[in-house]
């Protein structure tokens, strides 16, 4: 077997998102969202790092490895790594050598923190992680909906919006007052929702410049996200659904939630229903969403609402001491 490690380039994302979607088929990638996020990173005014490995055995790219640091939890000396190998050559050394590479690299940077993650039912991976001294910190579970069983009518009544605030989704308010409103709106609300979602660092403020290409990538889908808007045009609370890349059966839930002052009114229930009721109507089929154990209120919402669990995916850290 003959196994080298190159550096990768944009020419290679196609294979990356290849074996990227054949190591966790739960999270598929296309080479097109891959080069979105990649363009997000260079052009983010934080300037954050990335660096991207190819593991080849006799000219077939077999593993991948990247290391980048996040903009959503930006910390100068925190690191992000996703470090995989195809099943077919697991257990012979690719990883190893990857992680060598990997760890060089964060060695020469000065890395004191690391982020990386596997899947429960991976063992090997797991392991593997365990081996290098990182330690879990975080499971989200997967939790998928079978919409073709579901039943709407077991849920009319005690799930609607207050007077006053009205369902639209961003291609719907983007219609009635243009874009721009639509996407001030949009992005007042999703700031304040996700600074109570679980990480295991702390939020950095999404400017809206970076909001606005969030809202490029090719998998954004403006009729599936839901927001519930005051008659002064707030947007109070929001449901989101992504394209998937595994096909039209498939919806991905991104943020749910509702802006502080408005809590416990049923905002975020009544959303996420119309939400359902949309993606039905269109032949949806499932709807799969990542909840993280610590966020007790989102797990017994969507418990309630029929979402049942997967094997969860753990975040695990390293620190220098």
């Amino acid at each position: 077997m003959s196994l080298s490690i190159r550096e990768a380039g944009r020419a290679d994302s196609p294979e990356i998102a290849r074996i990227f979607s054949a190591v966790m088929p739960q999270r598929p990638l296309t080479a097109e969202i891959l080069d979105h996020q990649l363009q997000a990173l260079l052009d983010h005014p934080l300037r954050p790092h990335v660096r991207e490995w190819l593991a080849e055995v006799d000219g077939e790219a077999v593993g991948q490895a990247v290391v980048f640091q996040n903009p959503s939890m930006f910390h100068p000396d925190r690191y992000q790594v996703e470090l995989m190998v195809v099943p077919t050559h697991a257990q012979r050394g690719v990883g190893t050598r990857l992680a060598q590479e990997v760890e060089t690299h964060l060695q020469e940077r000065g890395a004191r923190e690391v982020l990386g993650g596997a899947y429960e039912d991976h063992p090997h991976a797991v392991a593997f992680a365990q081996r290098r001294g990182l330690k879990e910190v975080m499971r989200v579970f997967d939790n998928v909906l079978n919409l073709e069983t579901f039943d709407f009518s077991a849920w009319e009544s005690g799930a609607r919006l207050p007077a006053g605030v009205r369902a639209r989704t961003l291609a719907e308010l983007t219609q009635e007052g243009g874009e721009d409103a639509a996407m001030r709106a949009y992005h007042s609300a999703f700031s304040e929702v996700r600074l109570d979602v679980p990480r295991s660092g702390d939020a950095t403020e999404q400017t809206m410049d970076d909001f606005r290409k969030r809202a490029q990538s090719p998998n954004f889908f403006p009729d599936g996200v839901l927001l519930a808007v005051t008659d002064s045009g707030e947007a109070v609370a929001l449901s989101e659904l992504w394209r998937s890349p595994t096909g039209p059966h498939r919806l991905d839930v991104g943020l749910t939630g509702t802006r502080r002052a408005w809590r416990r009114k049923g905002l975020a229930l009544a959303l996420k229903l119309e939400a359902m009721r949309r993606a039905s109507a269109a032949g949806v089929q499932e709807l799969w969403t990542g909840n993280a154990t610590t966020n007790a209120p989102m797990l017994e919402l969507n418990t309630r609402l029929g979402f049942r669990p997967r094997p969860a995916y753990i975040e695990f850290r390293w620190r220098s001491e």
